[in-house]
């Protein structure tokens, strides 16, 4: 009688490990934030490989986010770039660069001088409050770039899938 307690007790408490175990690789993205949410220098090294070389000046680049927002799921986000838009100086593309958000690149937008202009506004996803980053590649070869701070009280991007 005392083996069959013994049995049972050593496999309750093996399922109970293995049932606690599991809970813990489920919350881990939300204990451990840095596993699920991109870091600075990744945002930076992204924003690197769009530029190359060469040197980012600011200005130029019109990013608005709303300061406050209740849920990362679905945020304003407008943009626009001083240009002429002619076939001499025209914005060649602008790409969008959220330094929290599990992947840094949101998106990129493409123009030419048949655009007319070089304005959109969109709605993304961000996972935490943080800075988003606007970069314009221009005709020229030039980059400019605006930035803009939101801090978000519901995050989103981090469901488990």
């Amino acid at each position: 009688m005392t083996e069959l307690n013994q049995s049972s007790k050593t496999t309750k408490l093996s399922r109970r490990m293995y049932l606690s175990a599991l809970g813990l690789l489920g919350i881990s993205g939300w204990i451990v934030p840095s596993l699920t949410v991109a870091k600075k220098s990744e945002a930076m090294d992204a924003i690197a490989k769009i530029v190359g070389s060469n040197t980012i000046r600011d200005g130029r680049v019109k990013l608005v986010i709303p300061p406050l927002v209740e849920s990362g799921n679905l945020v304003v986000l407008k943009l626009s770039v001083e240009s002429l838009m002619t076939a001499n100086d025209y914005v060649k593309a602008v790409h969008v660069i959220a330094e929290g958000n599990p992947l840094p690149n949101i998106f990129a937008a493409y123009f030419t001088p048949r655009s007319g202009r070089a304005e959109l506004t969109t709605r993304v996803r961000l996972a935490d409050s943080q800075r988003v980053w606007a970069i314009a590649q221009m005709s020229d070869g030039s980059f400019w770039q605006g930035y803009a701070d939101t801090l978000v009280t519901l995050s989103a991007c981090t469901e488990m899938i």
